[in-house]
């Protein structure tokens, strides 16, 4: 029998209480953050799944409707299962001045008989006099919005959650509701999201339009360190040979509230049976069947143990089933109204259920986002939850073990940076043509590539965009869903290069000449090429840009696509932490366990991720701490010098003080990468 468990990231929060506990309007510290801010009229609420955004909206549109002339509210969901987070609520008993509330009729993610024209309802609660608040699809948007006139929008509040479904896309509904609020109405937006970044690599926003917004984001550390009763979030992946459906019940413990994502039909970690017998096989493993409530949609399954717990079925899309399954998920109450919930596509981004502790998920997960959506299923506050667990079950690699060892970790340090709402994808690299390398006076040409064939930038915007916007432009490539599927099948390097990259350069930034995104691409495949890999010209030669490659994957393994995603869309190769402890080699399985990383590591990865930034060498920072850094504390009575001074100077030292205060803090903690682990 294979090993159960599985390279664990074990994090530990300080459990301050703070991102729970209220104000005195009955606000948590991300809620009161956000309505610090509610005059604005295009706000935008960057927090991380269970942080609270749901009522954050109730306060902000609340007070809309009392002191800013706003006389309705829209909040629109992209699936119904997330309109319960917007149910009634009781805001008044914690000291706010009103309750929320939706009249039935007016909440469209309801099965209240109204299914067949939402859209006729939603035209009709717009032009009623007296009701306030509607919530629906975001379907049901487009849709209405075909029957009414942007003058309806006057004085009208719209909030959208998860607001990365929008679109610049002039083809994309969503997004011309958007621009047709904020360009041809009065009306007010609230737009909500954990993550502001599209599979499609399409902008949410045109660049114009976002700066019309006013930003607000909490930190996931700040959340979670803040909770009361949730102390630690573990990270696992467990890896295995042949169907998935043969060892899921090594990692599936049915005494914990658990959401098992099977994969589609279409994946490479599908089973090939189907995904009703995939269902079927799993509610075998947990138990035998007692009884079937159909009209719930809710098995009964008794464990061998003589336990019965509920199960529901998500994947089951046959007539009405799902409508009643979601109808009953909607109405819990407690902890023993539910215990497993089996999904397919669903249950992932603003699903709702509080008392979930563990996200077994199978399956490579191609988007970064995708993972954080899911972990956030798992670590909303509720009592008697002291562990969220999320385990990703992938296929064996055909690969050596350091190489596993490697990924593992960077994967690791993937995700711990993405919950810190960290961007790690910082390009490392400095290319230049040949012309621009003779007339270059620099000494430091450690880190630059001299290339043949490289337009040079013969802009300030494409200058700035390979300078500055870099990581996010490659962050937006490499999360695109056309590109993440062309590198996964046989699409030929030179159809993604030539033809995709250019695509999302044009989609992102639209203003750009022809011979302007040549230069930015060039600069993108690059550095996407080169960062990772050791190509160096030791002997000062100039590279060819014709001559870099990019090798096929047809017929890549699952794990081996798995090992692939590290150098493909996550670039953490200057974030020298070290997440693994030990290596368990077993006959059929590897056993990859991390180190501890409580609050005051994770303080530790964000200073070491803001050091990263100012890309300042080790070397430079000894140098500085052994002279003027000393010479400066000096003359300053000991204080020590701010990364936020005015005076370049001043941070740099303060900069080279906390190249040298992460170092030592990695060492003490054994963070930091030994010899072997680097790449």
């Amino acid at each position: 029998m294979e090993n159960k468990q599985n390279n664990f990231v074990d994090i530990h929060y300080a459990q301050t209480h703070q991102s729970t506990n209220t104000n005195e309007l009955g606000m948590r510290e991300m809620q009161a953050k956000a309505y610090k801010y509610r005059d604005q009229r295009f706000l935008l609420i960057k927090a991380p799944p269970a942080s609270g955004k749901s009522r954050a909206l109730m306060f902000i549109a609340l007070d809309k409707l009392e002191n800013q002339s706003i006389k309705k509210v829209i909040v629109a969901v992209p699936e119904k299962s997330i309109g319960r987070s917007f149910k009634d609520t009781s805001l008044k008993k914690h000291g706010f001045f009103a309750d929320w509330k939706v009249a039935p009729y007016y909440n469209l993610c309801m099965p209240y008989g109204n299914e067949n024209d939402k859209a006729g309802i939603f035209c009709e609660f717009m032009r009623n006099t007296t009701t306030k608040v509607l919530i629906c699809p975001h379907a049901t948007l487009r849709n209405a919005m075909k029957q009414l006139d942007d003058a309806e929008w006057n004085n009208c509040l719209l909030a959208i959650d998860e607001f990365h479904h929008t679109s610049a896309d002039a083809e994309n509904g969503l997004g011309d509701v958007v621009r047709r609020v904020m360009n041809n109405s009065t009306g007010h937006i609230v737009a909500m999201t954990g993550s502001y970044f599209r599979g499609d690599g399409i902008p949410v926003l045109r660049a114009e339009d976002e700066a019309r917004f006013y930003p607000v984001t909490y930190n996931y550390y700040q959340q979670l360190n803040g909770y009361q009763h949730l102390k630690n979030l573990i990270l696992g992946y467990h890896f295995y040979k042949g169907s998935y459906l043969d060892h899921i019940s090594e990692v599936l413990d049915t005494n914990r509230k658990t959401i098992i994502h099977i994969p589609s039909s279409n994946s490479r970690a599908a089973s090939g049976k189907g995904k009703y017998s995939d269902v079927a096989e799993i509610l075998q493993l947990i138990g035998e069947e007692v009884s079937h409530d159909y009209n719930r949609g809710i098995y009964t399954i008794k464990t061998k143990e003589g336990r019965l717990l509920k199960v529901a079925d998500l994947v089951e899309d046959t007539g009405n089933t799902r409508e009643l399954v979601y109808s009953y998920l909607n109405k819990i109450k407690s902890a023993d109204d539910m215990d497993i919930i089996i999904a397919l596509g669903t249950a992932k981004e603003g699903f709702d259920w509080e008392w979930c502790d563990t996200c077994l998920t199978v399956g490579v997960r191609g988007s970064l986002t995708e993972v954080v959506q899911i972990i956030g299923r798992c670590t909303r506050d509720s009592a008697g939850k002291e562990t969220a667990r999320f385990i990703n079950m992938i296929a064996m690699p055909d690969v050596e073990q350091p190489e596993v060892k490697v990924a593992v970790n960077d994967f690791l340090k993937a995700i711990t940076a993405s919950l810190l709402m960290e961007q790690v994808m910082a390009p490392s690299w400095n290319f230049k043509t040949t012309k621009e390398d003779e007339t270059d006076n620099e000494s430091d040409t450690v880190r630059t590539l001299v290339v043949e064939g490289l337009k040079p930038l013969s802009s300030v915007k494409t200058k700035q965009i390979v300078e500055e916007q870099l990581d996010d432009l490659k962050a937006s490539i490499l999360q695109d869903e056309m590109v993440v599927k062309a590198i996964s099948g046989s699409t030929t390097a030179e159809a993604i290069t030539q033809r995709l990259i250019p695509k999302v350069i044009r989609e992102k930034y639209p203003d750009l000449t022809d011979g302007e995104v040549e230069e930015v691409r060039q600069r993108v495949v690059l550095d996407t090429i080169v960062k990772g890999n050791d190509i160096v010209d030791d002997k000062g030669n100039p590279i060819d840009l014709n001559d870099i490659k990019q090798s096929g994957e047809n017929g890549e393994s699952e794990g081996n696509r798995w090992i692939n995603l590290t150098k493909r869309f996550i670039n953490i190769d200057d974030l020298k932490i070290n997440l693994i402890d030990t290596i368990n080699p077993y006959q059929r399985a590897y056993e990859v366990l991390s180190k501890t990383v409580d609050a005051p590591t994770l303080k530790i990865i964000q200073d070491t991720i803001a050091v990263q930034k100012s890309d300042m060498p080790l070397d430079v920072a000894i140098k500085l701490f052994k002279g003027p850094l000393k010479e400066w504390v000096a003359e300053h009575n000991g204080q020590k010098p701010s990364m936020n001074a005015p005076d370049p100077k001043t941070r740099e030292l303060a900069c080279a003080y906390q190249v040298i205060k992460n170092l030592k803090e990695r060492k003490m903690k054994g963070l930091e990468y030994e010899p072997e682990n680097n790449k």
